[in-house]
């Protein structure tokens, strides 16, 4: 949504490019801090989280993109 590499997301969010591969394969599940900090770096680049009925065409919760810029893959 962003065009972030992983790179370019660890070092928005704090969190290692390392820790972010391992979530992405499944080998383990992250913190409730880590998932706080990937969050506001998501959110500092755009991304607007939506909650439960929160007004999105399938009404469940999702993702928006709230501002355009910051995809450019480099932090």
């Amino acid at each position: 949504m962003l065009g972030w590499s992983r790179d370019a997301l660890a070092k928005r969010s704090g969190v290692a490019p390392a820790t972010l591969a391992d979530f992405e394969a499944g080998k383990r599940s992250p913190y409730a801090r880590t998932l706080a900090d990937i969050r506001r770096a998501l959110e500092a680049g755009g991304v607007s989280f939506l909650a439960d009925g929160e007004a999105s065409p399938g009404g469940g919760p999702g993702v928006r993109l709230e501002a355009v810029g910051g995809g450019d893959g480099e932090a």
